[in-house]
């Protein structure tokens, strides 16, 4: 087995559909006290399972963000990655032998990498947690989890996380279909809202900075109105100012939704390569109508710039009435997309006691 990992500058990584593994997402993060690093893997096709040969070689850029807990301890973080996916027998032994094959290259007083993994999540594919609705019960309990995850490793270290950190669940649409095709497969009530909004002269635009106020003013009565934690304008302000303006890296777009020169609803599109991602959405709660013409002009506009998918960027793992993201599950499956489960957050410790320290801080916050 290979795997080897060469240090490489933030704006020489790849372009891919992963947002959270670009150049971009690197700056963004800079700016929230992270400290981005690029990183160039390669392993050998034996460690992901596959039946090709040992010399086969597979390779890709690699997204670390370390952040400081305190003077003395870090820990790094990998967004949405890595991007090269094993079997399921082999994901623990491949995330160990990449950890350990980092570690030099962190800080020496990393306390821990943690994963949050893209991967489909390994219980979402096997019939019997699912109910008799077709709803996905989510995986099993954390010990059964990491029991599987581990099989095949030589420490039997890797854990997962208190909680996850970037959207676990999510729906994807397919955007190589047609646009009639693409309004077919919507449910009715969602295809009916989007017409409905049409005929009352609702209008999207694009807007750029200058109009950041308004956005914030919608983002805070939708945070108001669900109780959501805030982010700030400046937040905001640098989503837009950061991306890099060419096709094959990472474009932001403010679209607005108005009627009689009132703002009604806003969300940022997030263009990455070949992936359109519904970032961040707020609304007034004065018209419902213009979430949905908003949301199918983002859709279009993905697809008329060359994007061949389009991530929800975040749902209920199903349909129950107690889940807080419940309505956004029902708002987001009304247009047709299919619900993916991703395995979520996982830790590979290199300090056994300040890890678990941490660990017991976090999941009592």
């Amino acid at each position: 087995m290979i795997c080897t990992v060469e240090k490489k500058e933030i704006e020489d990584i790849n372009p891919t559909n992963i947002l959270p593994q670009t150049p971009y997402w690197g700056r963004l993060k800079d700016q929230q006290g992270f400290i981005p690093n690029g990183f160039e893997v390669t392993i050998s096709k034996d460690l992901l399972g596959t039946s090709e040969s040992d010399l086969a070689k597979a390779q890709d850029d690699l997204l670390v963000l370390i952040k400081y807990i305190t003077p003395d301890f870090c820990y790094a973080y990998v967004p949405y990655g890595p991007k090269i996916e094993p079997t399921f027998e082999n994901q623990g032994l491949f995330l160990e032998e990449l950890s350990e094959t980092i570690k030099p290259h962190l800080p020496e007083n990393c306390m821990f990498i943690r994963y949050d993994l893209i991967w489909e999540n390994q219980w979402a594919t096997e019939d019997e947690y699912f109910d008799a609705e077709g709803n996905w019960n989510g995986p099993p309990q954390t010990r059964i989890q990491e029991f599987r995850v581990n099989y095949k490793t030589s420490e039997w270290n890797l854990r997962k996380s208190p909680s996850d950190i970037l959207p676990k669940n999510t729906f994807f649409l397919d955007l190589k279909q047609k646009e009639e095709d693409l309004l077919y497969n919507m449910r009715y009530n969602t295809r009916y809202n989007i017409r409905q909004a049409n005929k009352k002269g609702i209008e999207v635009k694009e807007y750029g900075v200058e109009n950041i106020k308004d956005w914030y003013k919608l983002y805070v009565e939708t945070s108001q109105r669900h109780q959501m934690g805030l982010q700030s304008e400046a937040y905001f302000e640098r989503i837009l100012n950061n991306q890099d303006n060419h096709k094959n890296g990472v474009n932001v777009k403010m679209l607005m939704a108005s009627h009689d020169d009132k703002f009604l609803a806003s969300m940022f599109l997030v263009l990455s390569n070949k992936r359109g991602n519904y970032l961040y959405g707020a609304s007034s709660s004065d018209n419902k109508l213009a979430s949905y013409a908003l949301q199918w002009e983002s859709i279009k506009t993905a697809k008329q710039w060359g994007c061949t998918e389009y991530d929800m960027f975040g749902s209920a793992p199903n349909l129950s009435k107690s889940h807080p993201l419940r309505g956004v599950h029902v708002y987001k499956k009304g247009f047709g997309g299919e619900l993916f489960h991703r395995m979520g957050c996982w830790d590979y410790p290199f300090n056994q006691k300040e890890y678990d320290l941490f660990r017991l801080q976090e999941a009592s916050n």
